[in-house]
């Protein structure tokens, strides 16, 4: 049986910034992934600035982007209806993940990760710091991070399930090639597309991410709902080219973990609940979990690694907590209506919206502003007392 310091179970982008950047520190690691990269992965691929300053503190450099990859004017609708254009947005990055997890995954592996990637996991036994692969090989390890996505495999091993259906997202997804959509459009999202979320139009230059997503309690039609967005775009989409995944929609997992086995990226629900985004969360948290494990081995306590990772991640789930406050604001079906006229009216809500949307502010920044400008939409959710909690709790 080899030994690792740590085994990271899912090589996209949080297992690949934990892999790197525990292999970099000196820790023996091994990053195993049950697909073997380049591989498909649902995600429109927008990059904020958030996931760019992220991918560069991890791993040193500047994320590439091509001009043409790089986009400042969004285009914004409700239900189909022209609600604002922004033509100097910060700039938003697009990507095919297929490019990008190689990339990461590739930086992982030249830092000194063993591959194993192509590989599925047939037990996890965590008494004995083990996990066994499907070929029969047993690998050890002092401390193991789960960044096997939304599916996770050891986030069910740890809580029964790797989800809760009743706070679960959903999206569907197309590469659309139709010869009228062009790379050069700007960004189009798509309040009220699917309820509970939106739609998006991310134009690339190979193709065009054309999706909708939302809570999936509130969108039993789901693939309804995405065909009449197509519809609404002129483009025609092939059930076979659809791609559809579960989301967690800003559900986060509150303890990511136990002991020496820690979650991170999508399998400890780390996505921000109005945008969707969750790329930059993933990085961190991956660096943030690599971290952890990094002090607990130096210590000789293995064990404390979850200790060390929760208190890491306290300002990133301040953050969520306080979004999730403001989305009702935004999606829940009595009140997107008016949120969707006070949007088209403010400049500055636009702006605001985007400055999220591209990582370049934070929720504890705008909270109060957005009270201040919006009492009248329902906004007893964001009570003074309430506000004071989230910005003053651990």
């Amino acid at each position: 049986m080899e030994h690792f310091d740590l085994i990271v179970i899912g090589a996209g982008p949080a297992g690949g910034a934990a892999a790197f950047w525990a292999a970099r520190a000196g820790l023996t690691v091994a990053l195993i992934d049950r697909k073997s990269f380049p591989r498909d992965k649902l995600c429109g691929g927008l990059v904020t600035g958030r996931a760019r300053r992220h991918y560069a503190a991890i791993f040193g450099h500047e994320m590439p982007f091509d001009p043409d990859q790089r986009k400042t004017t969004v285009d914004f609708r409700h239900r189909g209806q022209p609600i604002g254009v922004i033509q100097d947005a910060p700039t938003l990055c697009l990507a095919m993940r297929w490019d990008m997890d190689a990339m990461i995954c590739g930086q992982a592996l030249g830092a000194g990760a063993r591959d194993f990637t192509g590989q599925e996991v047939s037990a996890l036994n965590f008494s004995a710091r083990t996990v066994t692969l499907t070929d029969g090989r047993a690998l050890a390890y002092g401390v193991l991070i789960g960044a096997d996505g939304v599916n996770s495999q050891v986030a069910k091993r740890l809580f029964g399930q790797s989800f809760e259906r009743a706070h679960i997202g959903f999206g569907l997804e197309i590469e659309a090639t139709d010869p009228h959509l062009s790379p050069d459009a700007p960004i189009r999202i798509d309040l009220a597309a699917a309820q509970w979320g939106y739609g998006w139009v991310f134009p690339k230059r190979r193709s065009t991410t054309i999706g909708v997503g939302g809570l999936l309690s509130g969108n039993p039609g789901m693939k309804r709902t995405m065909a009449a967005y197509c519809d609404s775009l002129g483009v025609t989409a092939p059930e076979a080219r659809i791609k559809g995944q579960f989301l967690p929609f800003g559900h986060f997992r509150r303890t990511p973990g136990r002991n020496a086995v820690l979650l991170a990226g999508d399998a400890a629900g780390l996505v921000d609940p109005i945008t969707g985004e969750g790329i930059g969360h993933a990085l961190h948290s991956g660096q943030l979990a690599a971290e952890a494990a990094i002090s607990a081995l130096a210590a000789h306590r293995p064990e404390t690694a979850l200790r060390r990772y929760r208190r890491a991640l306290r300002p990133l789930h301040r953050s969520l907590r306080m979004a999730r406050l403001i989305r009702p604001v935004i999606f829940a079906p009595a009140l997107e209506p008016s949120f969707a006229r006070a949007f088209a009216r403010s400049t500055t809500l636009r702006r605001q919206f985007l400055d999220l949307m591209a990582g370049d502010a934070d929720y504890g920044g705008i909270l109060w502003r957005l009270a201040l400008r919006l009492p009248r939409l329902g906004l007893m959710a964001l009570q003074r007392r309430r506000i004071e909690e989230y910005t003053k709790s651990p």
